[in-house]
């Protein structure tokens, strides 16, 4: 049972949380390369702004915002899972090579189909989520062993591996492109924030809307799974069948937010770390936190880098690497 003084500081949380959320949406909103006045926000999302006014705000900054913190999101749960399932603290989508897996395949398919990008929006998600399970697959039977399960040690260096593996791959699949795809590739690369309209939102948030409570509903499965085998096999828990559940489930999250964001890293691994540390291990408690930690790190990213370096600015993904690079290494130093 879930104490009441930790249900009541989760839910304070949760409130502060979804408070600052709402006030870096309302910054971003007026920041960037042509500024809104704040005193116009309201009039224009009430319809009484220019024609200017309202391009910028409802064809550039909205759907930039919504499908940032949306990404975030996803990639937030996604090192949640991971790292219960696999019982390793370093385990993210991005470290052990799930959304390596995910930009080859979507590279193959930008490189090798004669489709325009906008005209196959509803299809990324689809061809990140293969590629990317493909790398989760094979990075998990390389790193099983029949009489000690899963190794969470090995689990993280295989994945470092795929995933520098894949880089290579990736760099031989552009030598030789074109070069307009080669740029928007080593955009994606860097997690440069690529889908910024309204129908690349549409295509991730079925995603969330089914997935995020279905992992609510698996939550009393991931403490157990977080515990060694054979208390969780003494309690009746399928083991096998479930990590393969959930690792599909964080597999489609990661895929998801990485076939819109470009590839980045360390939010999965950072959101669920901080989440723990506010209200402990207990996965109904921590992950709706880490949730909505990871929309806004990825928003508050996204936010500031647009805005350092004009006209472009800092990707996202480069800005969350600053961050989370020596978060990672503390981490690798501490375990």
């Amino acid at each position: 049972m879930i104490q009441p003084g930790l249900l009541k500081k989760q839910r304070i949380l949760v409130a502060l949380l979804l408070a600052l959320i709402l006030l870096t949406i309302f910054i971003g909103m007026g920041l960037g390369y042509s500024s809104i006045s704040y005193n116009r926000l309201l009039p224009i999302l009430f319809g009484q702004g220019t024609f200017k006014e309202e391009f910028i705000l409802f064809s550039i900054r909205l759907p930039r915002i919504i499908i940032t913190l949306l990404a975030g999101m996803a990639l937030a749960l996604s090192g949640a899972i991971l790292q219960g399932i696999t019982r390793n603290d370093l385990a993210d989508p991005g470290i052990i090579g799930i959304n390596s897996g995910a930009g080859v395949a979507i590279a193959v398919f930008f490189l090798f189909f004669p489709i325009d990008a906008g005209s196959f929006v509803y299809l990324l998600p689809i061809v990140a989520f293969v590629g990317a399970l493909i790398t989760a697959c094979l990075i998990y039977a390389f790193s099983y062993n029949r009489k000690a399960g899963l190794q969470p040690v090995q689990l993280v260096l295989i994945g470092v591996g795929f995933s520098m593996a894949l880089a290579g791959a990736m760099i031989v699949l552009i030598s030789s492109a074109e070069r307009e795809k080669v740029d928007f590739i080593a955009k994606w690369l860097a997690g440069n924030i690529w889908g910024t309209d309204w129908p690349f939102i549409l295509a991730l948030l079925p995603w969330l809307v089914i997935l995020i409570p279905f992992t609510l509903y698996k939550a009393n499965r991931l403490n157990l799974l977080s515990l060694n085998e054979p208390v969780a096999i003494g309690v009746g828990l399928s083991i096998e069948k479930e990590r393969i559940i959930l690792l599909l489930t964080a597999v489609a999250l990661a895929a998801s937010a990485v076939s819109v964001t470009g590839g980045i890293t360390f939010i999965g691994l950072m959101a669920p770390h901080i989440a723990k540390a506010l209200v402990g291990p207990r996965n109904q408690l921590f992950i709706p936190l880490s949730i909505l930690i990871g929309g806004w790190l990825l928003l508050f990213a996204d936010t500031v880098g647009r805005n350092l370096v004009d006209p472009d600015g800092i990707s996202a993904g480069i800005m969350v690497s600053l961050i989370g690079a020596p978060y990672f290494m503390y981490l690798l130093l501490k375990k």
